[in-house]
């Protein structure tokens, strides 16, 4: 797994930097992506590492499952706007499959995992080889997962067009039950993935750093919208919104032993 570790480590830069561009965009005009080639670096990220560290079987299985849901979840929501609400999507996110831009179930799983990730750190000790764990687990993903639609969808329908609300919403014109259709499609995806799985324990033993990287760009995501938010009120809202589950998760990181240490390795 050592060539796909270091494989990972480009793409964690460049959806990093992508990401700090963006936060520092209102004052610091730094080369930025557009939406199309920032969700296809990060979607890279996000694959390359959860196969790192899980392998390419479990990593494909936990794709699809997130491919099949959402896009599932999407062409139905967009057809009768009972899962999001009445919506559409324009041509800026290129080509569609039915209703659905084909961009779209890889935009969903690029943040799902990192999503996943910050709720595994945050459940440490939690097991998840049973059905209340395993509930537990996909329940507190689907609200960390949510929380980024919080901040995120009202900006992005407004600024860029790519989707559009047709009957606007109470939520800065987003229809308030759009984020219990986020609550129920990605906690579908995470309790398959869990169930698909059968073990859900990042290798922490191993290492501490590398397992966390999504973590950090969770949390570089959420600073992210506390610079830089299209509404500036949702800057608070990105602060407890994302901001407090990344901070927690990554507190967990860092109070997690050096595995050096357990070793009688030096940890400098």
């Amino acid at each position: 797994m050592r060539p796909l570790k270091a494989a990972v480590w480009p793409f964690y830069a460049a959806t990093s930097y992508l990401i700090f561009a963006e936060a520092v965009h209102a004052w610091i005009k730094l080369p930025t992506a557009g939406n199309i080639v920032f969700t296809l670096v990060f979607v890279l990220f996000s694959v390359l590492h959860c196969a790192a560290l899980e392998g390419w079987k479990r990593t494909g299985i936990f794709f699809f499952a997130s491919a099949l849901v959402t896009y599932t979840m999407e062409e139905i929501g967009v057809g009768t706007g009972w899962i999001f609400g009445a919506y559409h999507y324009s041509d800026l996110l290129g080509p569609k499959l039915g209703h659905v831009p084909v961009l779209i179930p890889l935009g969903w799983f690029m943040m799902i995992y990192p999503s996943w990730m910050v709720a595994r750190a945050l459940l440490q000790g939690l097991n998840t080889h049973v059905w209340p764990g395993m509930v537990l687990q996909a329940a507190v993903a689907a609200v960390t997962m949510t929380a980024w639609d919080v901040v995120m969808d009202p900006g992005m329908s407004t600024a860029g067009a790519n989707w559009v609300w047709e009957n606007g919403g109470a939520y800065y014109g987003v229809p308030r039950h759009n984020y219990l259709g986020w609550l129920v499609t990605t906690f579908l995806v995470y309790l398959i993935a869990g169930f698909l799985w059968k073990k859900a324990d990042p290798r922490y033993a191993e290492e501490r750093w590398f397992p966390a990287l999504p973590v950090l760009v969770y949390a570089l995501f959420a600073a992210r919208y506390v610079a830089n938010n299209y509404y500036a009120a949702l800057q608070m809202v990105a602060i407890f919104a994302m901001g407090l589950p990344a901070l927690l998760a990554v507190a967990r990181v860092m109070m997690l032993p050096d595995p050096r240490l357990r070793r009688g390795e030096q940890a400098w």
